[in-house]
Parts: C-alpha cells; structure tokens; sequence
C-alpha cells in the first residue's frame, strides 16, 4: 500500500487514548513504532499492551508471509505493509515518517517478539519529555550484568558495545537494545540504510556524529521468547562489519591512524633491533629486514590516510551545518 495514502488514512483515524493511570499527564503525542516480520505470534498480545502506554502504535510489517498484518489491524494498531523484506533500517523509517505525518512529539522502538515489557514507555520517554535527552537507550546493563543473558553473547555483546562507542564517540552500555525513545525531530539524522540488526549501532553512531543529547534508561528484556532465525555469531559478526566499514569514514583516525602508528612502531623497533645487532657483528637476515620495511611503509601510509580522511570528513560536516 502507498505509504503516504497509509500516513493520511492514520491522520484520520488517530484518536487520544490516554490512561491517567498510565500515560501520566504528558499532553506529548506519544507513537510507538514497531517493525515487524513475520511475528503473528507475539504481535497482537505486544499491540494490546503498548495501547496502554502511547498514543499510537504503529506496526510496519516488512513482508511478512503470515498474519502479522491481520493481527496487528484487528489489536487496534495503524499498519503500513511493505509489499517486500527491505530490513529493519527501511522499517524503522517508514515507521519514523508515519510517526511525524500524525503529529508525533516522541517516537518509540520497541522489539516485536514480546523481549521488551511496554510498561518501561514512561520511564524510556521521561528524560526526552523532561527536555533533558534528546534520544534515550534502553540498556539491560546499565546497573547491572544481566546474568540471564549466556557467557558468549555477553562477550559478543561487549565487542559490539566497545566497536560501536569508538565508531559514534559515545559511551553507551547496550548499543544492540532496539527499545528506544526520539524526540520526533531528530528523524532527519538517521539514515536508516543498515538492512539487519545493524540499524541500532548505525543509529547510534548519527547520533553522535550530531550531537544529540543521550541519555540510558534501565530496561528489562526476556530472552524466552527470541524468536531470531538468525544465528548469534552470524549476527554479531554482520554488525561488526557493518560498525568497521562505517568507522572507515566516520572514524579514520581510529581506523586508519592508530594500527598504522602501531605498525610503524613495531617496523622502527624492529629496525633499531637489526641495528644492533649489526653493530655487535651479526649479520641482516633478507626476510626480517623486509618485513620490517613492509610495517614501516604501510604504517606510514595508513597513518597519514587517517590523518587525510580525518581532515576531508571534517571539512564535509562544517559544510553539511554550514
């Protein structure tokens, strides 16, 4: 369906549905936006409960091949239907311009397998409705180390985390939580292109490459409904490539600068190290020696390619605020 026609069939079907009880007294519009693919189990029960929470809920199901888009309508959410699998990014931003087309002051993303509880809405949305965030994360480690989650996907989880700070210059403790609050004019920073699970670390290095005000909240999660087709490892490893080859252009002198320096250093000690030696009366090996001029030539030109990248990236981002 045409999203534009969906955006304006939503303007006209909005409605108020506030609880006291539980919306608080915000007069903030506040949408949920949940992608969704193939979730006909989970979507209708997550539909329901959000209601309670927002203003809106808004489902976009990316191709689904079952019921998720009967669900999600019959459960009282707005659904825009992507005809193909385009990925989560293209979801989250059908999701986002929908959101805006009805007037939406925060967007939220939550997860539409059931991991994330709706009732942590009005803790996710306080910092943005308080005016002190700009953006918040939900974060399962924020206090705590979630002894639920096992051994090796907490290991994954903090090489994500630590790739992901150094690409977007930010210090966050869950950099792959899909549960998320926006003030509704920050839609314009992300660029939403990742296709998988790569879209919550790209967003969050847009983030930082503009400077949005961040903030974590502490959220819960239940891992006994991860319904992913897709393995943890095959998964992990998707994002970190996708967080290398976006740190080659948003961060060069990480990328490029600081192995580069370290190779020169190990070519120059390298080099100090034969020279030594050749003044006590040993000979220069042809293999070594080589390899120390191959470190010391590389790392050279990587550390000047950082430093160059670094001053054009620079040069483009005073040019895009200019």
């Amino acid at each position: 369906m045409n999203n534009e026609l969906m955006v304006g069939n939503i303007q006209q079907t909005t409605k108020k549905e506030e609880n006291p009880d539980l919306r608080g007294t915000s007069p903030q519009n506040i949408t949920v936006v949940l992608p969704a693919f193939n979730e006909e189990v989970s979507i209708g029960s997550m539909v329901f409960l959000t209601k309670s929470y927002c203003d809106n809920v808004i489902v976009v199901d990316d191709g689904s091949s079952d019921r998720t888009e009967e669900i999600a309508r019959n459960a009282g959410a707005h659904v825009i239907v992507h005809e193909v699998n385009k990925g989560k990014g293209a979801a989250l931003e059908t999701g986002f311009t929908a959101a805006v087309g009805i007037g939406a002051d925060i967007i939220v993303t939550m997860d539409s397998d059931g991991q994330h509880n709706p009732a942590d809405i009005p803790r996710i949305v306080a910092p943005i409705i308080d005016g002190t965030a700009e953006m918040v994360n939900g974060s399962r480690y924020l206090s705590r180390s979630d002894k639920n989650t096992p051994a090796y996907r907490r290991i994954g989880q903090k090489v994500l985390d630590t790739a992901t700070n150094i690409n977007s210059g930010l210090k966050v403790t869950d950099s792959q939580s899909g549960f998320r609050a926006f003030a509704a004019s920050t839609k314009n920073v992300f660029r939403f292109n990742a296709q998988g699970m790569a879209i919550e670390s790209e967003m969050l290095a847009d983030a930082g490459r503009s400077g949005l005000r961040i903030k974590e909240v502490e959220i819960g999660v239940r891992y006994d409904v991860d319904g992913s087709t897709i393995s943890p490892i095959k998964h992990g490893l998707g994002v970190l490539v996708m967080v290398l080859k976006d740190a080659e252009f948003n961060r060069p002198l990480y990328y490029f600068t600081v192995p580069g320096f370290a190779l020169w250093l190990v070519g120059l000690f390298m080099g100090l190290n034969f020279l030594y030696g050749f003044m006590l009366g040993k000979g220069l090996y042809f293999g070594p020696t080589m390899v120390m001029i191959l470190f010391i030539i590389i790392g050279i030109f990587m550390t000047l390619t950082g430093i160059l990248l670094h001053s054009i990236a620079e040069v483009a981002r005073k040019t895009e605020t200019a």
